[in-house]
């Protein structure tokens, strides 16, 4: 050490900063506190209220106007009950939440009028409008995650992009970052399943809800209507280090929750959404736009006698986090355990087979390969995802 220092010419001890480097880094770090000045003096003139929102966005805070929308959302489902694709349902909600949430930044690497991210109050970001809310990315799914990524890290935006779920595929580098660095982006990703149709194999994912759980620091939801959708919207914007990604449909889907409740049941991952009349002796379980097939299923078993709980899990890795005991009041021992997904069956033996893998009569009604074009309900009957199916399962499993 002492012959490099010589070498170089450096003369100075362990951790000494001689007096010119000091007064030259001194200066240069002087030339910012002119608009340092500026900065503090606009910011002061702001009215308290202002300041305080201010420092809320860069705390990573939600806002308490946040829990209010989410609610008249789900009252106004309640009452009308609509069919609607979850994709629509996530403009729905987006709508809602960005004029309380003025740090909320969307875009989409996929077609805007096919991800439904933007809301007419958010303007679009371009040379001729740095205010705007709204990117238009191109088609370039890694760049727009990695943006995304950025603006979070800086603080102060609450960054959400969407794309079709398929494109996972060219967002997963940047994706993979946001949860190892701890960042909250908000991934919207359409067409979620074989129901986005005539598009066809290429389009149709059915390993990339596997891809994505298996992924650590990450949330997954895929819910199942409007109101899953928004809860699933108020975690996401709440998570103050935990990248979130939204698994959304393209075909309309009946809506499952019929009665408002203020609790964010989609918070706890899973929760009993119909009960078993009778002895329970099978609980479906399901997500997305299969949970209707499993409430179908549901009622033709319980019509043969068959008690059958239904349960929808819009999120595996936030029902993982609940105490055992919730766990086990949810999927108690007992009863045949169904899965359904219009996906590959990976990740879901854990609730299938049981936490200490003891459930031994369980079965999978999804997908087993690539999908094919046709129209949605041609594929799901081609695919064998359908109420008869989970029933014949059920009922071999008896």
């Amino acid at each position: 050490l002492a012959d490099a220092k010589a070498a170089y010419g450096w003369p100075y001890g362990a951790f000494e900063i001689p007096a010119n480097v000091k007064a030259a880094w001194e200066a240069i770090g002087a030339r910012g506190s002119v608009e340092r000045a500026e900065w503090d003096s606009q910011f002061s003139s702001l009215s308290a209220s202002n300041q305080a929102q201010f420092n809320r966005a860069f705390a990573g805070e939600a806002p308490k106007k946040l829990a209010t929308a989410i609610r008249k959302i789900k009252k106004d489902a309640a009452e009308s009950k609509s069919k609607l694709a979850t994709r629509s349902a996530s403009e729905k909600t987006l709508q809602a939440v960005n004029p309380v949430m003025h740090e909320t930044v969307g875009g989409s690497a996929d077609l805007t009028g096919s991800n439904n991210t933007k809301t007419a109050d958010m303007g679009i970001f371009d040379p001729r409008n740095r205010a705007g809310r709204y990117i238009y990315y191109g088609i370039r799914e890694h760049g727009m995650a990695a943006a995304m990524n950025g603006m979070a890290l800086h603080g102060g935006i609450r960054p959400y992009g969407g794309t079709f779920m398929c494109f996972t595929d060219y967002a997963r580098g940047a994706m993979r970052l946001s949860a190892l660095m701890g960042v909250p982006a908000v991934y919207v990703m359409t067409h979620d399943s074989i129901g986005l149709g005539e598009d066809g194999p290429t389009h149709q994912p059915v390993e990339h809800l596997a891809i994505s759980r298996a992924t650590p620091n990450t949330l997954v939801f895929r819910p199942a209507d409007i109101t899953e959708t928004a809860e699933s919207w108020e975690v996401a914007l709440s998570q103050p280090s935990t990248p979130t990604v939204m698994a959304l449909s393209r075909q309309g889907v009946s809506a499952v929750r019929h009665e408002y409740k203020s609790a964010n049941l989609s918070a706890r991952g899973a929760y009993v959404l119909a009960e078993s009349e009778g002895k329970r002796q099978a609980i479906l379980m399901a997500t997305g736009t299969e949970v209707s097939l499993a409430l179908e299923a549901r009622d033709l078993l319980q019509a043969e006698g068959v008690g059958t709980r239904v349960v929808s899990m819009p999120c595996m890795e936030l029902f993982a986090q609940q105490d055992e005991a919730y766990r086990k009041r949810i999927l108690p021992g007992g009863a045949v355990r169904v899965a359904v997904e219009a996906a590959v069956r990976m990740g879901w033996d854990q609730w299938l087979l049981g936490e200490r893998g003891r459930e031994a009569k369980a079965g999978f009604i999804g997908m087993t390969g690539f999908g094919a074009s046709a129209p949605a309900d041609r594929l799901y009957e081609e695919f064998g995802i359908t109420a008869e199916a989970i029933v014949h399962k059920v009922k071999s499993l008896l």
